[in-house]
């Protein structure tokens, strides 16, 4: 039998543990130069290549064009059983005139705008959305004792 002094332990622990399990995993995707290093990029000197030099050229997460390059950096927290959600963005954008001479350095953030979905990876699906709960309960009387056991 176990002890009241042991029952409280293992009801705490097991509190803590599923706690834990509600917390929100963050990741970051993407790079966006820090403050400091863009800090270095003159507007009006540097080049590309001087830029490439100092922050690096946008990845794959990045987007560069003739007029710019445009690093992007997101966190997005990730919940049990919840869509992820992008908590924060950061974009730093360094523009570039006709003859590769940066032009201007700009941030942006969620605070600038709408949140555009870079990327989801989700299937958009039609009808209803169903709860955990309501998809494990949902088969509860449809099925027969006929077809659990192999009848016709």
């Amino acid at each position: 039998m176990i002890g009241m002094k042991t029952g409280l332990r293992l009801l705490v622990a097991g509190t803590i543990l599923g706690l834990a399990g509600c917390a929100g995993v963050v990741r970051t995707h993407g790079y966006a130069p820090l403050d400091e290093q863009v800090a270095e990029i003159q507007v009006g000197i540097d080049t590309r290549g001087s830029v490439r030099r100092k922050i690096g050229r946008p990845g794959a997460d990045g987007v560069f064009t003739n007029d710019g390059w445009y690093y992007v950096a997101t966190q997005i927290e990730h919940k049990t059983y919840n869509d992820p959600k992008v908590i924060s963005r950061r974009i730093v954008a360094v523009t570039f005139d006709d003859t590769d001479i940066v032009d201007g350095v700009n941030f942006y953030g969620l605070e600038d705008g709408r949140v555009i979905d870079l990327q989801t990876r989700t299937t958009p699906t039609f009808g209803r959305q169903l709860t955990v709960l309501q998809q494990i309960l949902g088969n509860i009387g449809n099925i027969t004792g006929d077809q659990i056991l192999g009848g016709n």
